[in-house]
C-alpha cells in the first residue's frame, strides 16, 4: 500500500512537470524577416520635367509557430523616387517615409477613391493572415498581382503579390526561436548620397534602404533582430539620361552573400553578411535607446562592435532601430 502511495505521488509530481515543459515548448516561435525588391523604374528628365528613379523595398518580418502557421506579421513598403535634372544636376530630397509612416498623406482615399488607406489595408492582410502556413498566404494572390475575395472582402483591395513574396522569405528564414508574447518591429530608414555628372563621368542620386527588423519583448528589449540594406545607384547622363540597366536584379546586401566581396576585394575580415549579423547580435538584450549607443565615430560602431568584428558602417541599421 506504501509503495503504491509513494507511486501516486511521483506520478503526481511528474504530471505537472510534463504540462509545463509541453507548455513553454509550445510557447515558443520562431522570428524571420525577408526582403521583396521590385524592379527599379526610371525616366530620362526633359526640358519640362526631372528625370527620376524609383525603388519599391517591401519588408516582411513574422512570428511562426511549432505547426508552421504564422501568429504574426508586419509589414512596410519604402517606396522612394529620386530625381536629376536635364543638365545633369542630382537633386536631394527633402527626406522618405515609407508607405506605412505617410499614414492619412498617403491619399490613396483623398485622390484615389479609396476606401480605405494603404495602411489600413496593409493591417487588415496582416490581421487575415494570422493561423495561415505560408503555402495558405501563396494561395491568397489572385488576378492582376491582387488578392482573393477573401482578401478584398478583409479590406485589402490593393497588390499584394509583393507582401506575399516578402512574407515567403521571411517564413523561410524563421529559425530563431523566441517566446510567443514577442512582438515585431520593422522600421525602414533610406539614406541618399548625390553626385552631379560631368563629360567624363555619369551622375549619380543613390539610395540606400536600411532596414531593421525585429522581435522584442514587452519592454522593448530585442529578443532576436535582423538588419539589412538595398543599395541603388540611379546614374545619369550632363544631358539627364538615365544610364542604370533597370533590367538587372537587384539583391539586398544580405542577399548576395559572398559575392558583395568585401573579403576577396576589399581585404575585410568578414563578409558584409556576417558583418551585420555580428551587429544584429549585439542587439539582442537592448532597447531601442539603447541600440543608438552601439554608434560610434565615423558612423561605425563603437570599439568593442567593431572589435567583435563588426566594422562596416552600422548608423543607417541604428537610426532604424531607434525609431518607436
Amino acid at each position: 500500500m506504501k509503495r503504491f502511495i509513494i507511486l501516486a505521488l511521483c506520478i503526481l509530481m511528474v504530471i505537472p512537470m510534463c504540462i509545463t515543459g509541453c507548455t513553454e515548448k509550445a510557447a515558443a516561435v520562431k522570428f524571420g524577416s525577408g526582403l521583396f525588391i521590385s524592379a527599379p523604374t526610371t525616366t530620362d528628365a526633359t526640358a519640362d520635367k526631372d528625370g527620376s528613379g524609383k525603388l519599391d523595398v517591401t519588408v516582411a518580418a513574422v512570428l511562426v509557430d511549432a505547426s508552421g502557421k504564422i501568429v504574426s506579421c508586419q509589414l512596410d513598403t519604402a517606396s522612394n523616387t529620386v530625381n536629376f535634372t536635364a543638365d545633369g544636376k542630382a537633386v536631394a530630397s527633402s527626406g522618405f517615409k515609407t508607405k506605412y509612416e505617410l499614414g492619412a498623406d498617403y491619399n490613396m482615399v483623398a485622390y484615389g477613391g479609396a476606401v480605405k488607406e494603404w495602411f489600413e489595408q496593409v493591417d487588415a492582410f496582416e490581421a487575415l493572415i494570422v493561423g495561415k502556413t505560408l503555402d495558405e498566404v501563396k494561395a491568397l494572390v489572385a488576378d492582376a498581382n491582387k488578392g482573393t475575395d477573401e482578401v478584398i472582402n478583409a479590406g485589402c483591395t490593393i497588390m499584394i503579390h509583393e507582401f506575399v513574396g516578402a512574407i515567403e522569405k521571411a517564413y523561410k528564414a524563421a529559425t530563431v526561436e523566441v517566446d510567443a508574447k514577442a512582438s515585431l518591429k520593422v522600421n525602414v530608414v533610406t539614406e541618399q548620397t548625390c553626385s552631379d555628372a560631368t563629360e567624363e563621368k555619369d551622375g549619380s542620386n543613390k539610395i540606400a534602404v536600411n532596414v531593421f527588423a525585429a522581435a522584442v519583448d514587452a519592454d522593448g528589449k530585442v529578443l532576436a533582430a535582423s538588419s539589412d540594406c538595398v543599395e541603388t545607384a540611379f546614374t545619369f547622363t550632363i544631358a539627364g539620361a538615365s544610364t542604370l540597366d533597370t533590367a538587372k536584379a537587384i539583391a539586398s546586401k544580405k542577399e548576395q552573400g559572398t559575392s558583395y566581396g568585401m573579403v576577396a576585394y576589399g581585404g575585410a575580415a568578414k563578409e558584409w553578411f556576417e558583418q551585420a549579423a555580428i551587429f544584429d547580435a549585439a542587439c539582442v538584450g537592448k532597447t531601442a535607446s539603447e541600440i543608438a549607443g552601439l554608434l560610434g565615430e565615423n558612423d561605425k560602431g563603437v570599439a568593442d562592435l567593431q572589435t567583435a568584428g563588426c566594422t562596416i558602417i552600422v548608423s543607417g541599421f541604428v537610426k532604424a532601430a531607434a525609431k518607436n
